[in-house]
C-alpha cells in the first residue's frame, strides 16, 4: 500500500513535518530549529504561501530564531509570494531588535518584491516610528516609490498612519538639502 501524495508528490507525513518545522519558526523554537538544521534541514524552506522560516520567525519577533536561521544560511531577501520579505515583516511588526539584526547582517535595507514596497514604505503605512526611524538611519530611501508610484509618506497617508509621515517629510526634505 502506498502514502498518499499531494499534487506535488509529497506524503501526508512529510507535509506534516514541514508545517511542524514552520510552527518552530513562528513559536521561536530555536534548540529544536537548530537540531533540525543541523540535520540538513533547509534554511530557506518555504511553505505553499513562498513565506520561509526567517520571514516567519521575523514576522513573530523571535530574534534568537532569525539569528540561528541566519547562521544557518537564510537569505533575509527572499520574498514570499506576496512579494514581502523579512525585514518587511519585522518592520510591520515593529520588531525592532529583528529588524536592526537583519540590517547588520546584509538585508537590503530597500529590498522589496514585484510591488516596489520596502520596509519602509510597510513600517510608515503601520505607523512603526521607532522603526522609520531605524530604517532611515540605515539608509532607507524616503522617495523611493513602489510599483504604482507611491512613496512611504503618500502610503503612510493613505493608510491614516498620524506620525510617520511627518517623519518622512523630514528625511525628504533633508536629502532635498543634501
Amino acid at each position: 500500500m502506498t502514502a498518499e501524495r499531494d499534487a506535488g508528490g509529497l506524503d501526508a507525513d512529510t507535509i506534516a513535518f514541514a508545517g511542524r518545522c514552520f510552527d518552530l519558526a513562528r513559536g521561536g523554537r530555536s534548540g529544536e530549529l537548530g537540531e533540525l538544521l543541523a540535520q540538513g534541514l533547509p534554511a530557506n524552506l518555504t511553505n505553499s504561501k513562498g513565506d520561509t522560516l526567517l520571514i516567519l520567525a521575523a514576522y513573530h519577533g523571535h530574534l534568537e530564531t532569525v539569528r540561528l536561521l541566519l547562521e544557518r544560511g537564510a537569505d533575509p531577501d527572499r520574498v514570499n509570494d506576496r512579494g514581502q520579505n523579512a525585514l518587511g515583516a519585522a518592520a510591520f511588526k515593529g520588531a525592532l531588535p529583528v529588524l536592526q539584526h537583519l540590517l547588520d547582517r546584509g538585508a537590503e535595507v530597500d529590498g522589496h518584491g514585484p510591488d516596489g514596497r520596502t520596509a519602509l514604505m510597510v513600517a510608515a503605512m503601520f505607523d512603526r516610528t521607532d522603526a522609520v526611524d531605524v530604517l532611515l538611519a540605515r539608509g532607507a530611501d524616503p522617495a523611493r516609490q513602489d510599483a504604482d508610484g507611491r512613496d512611504a509618506a503618500s502610503l503612510a497617508t493613505q493608510m491614516g498612519a498620524y506620525g510617520t509621515p511627518r517623519r518622512l517629510a523630514a528625511a525628504l526634505a533633508k536629502k532635498t538639502q543634501s
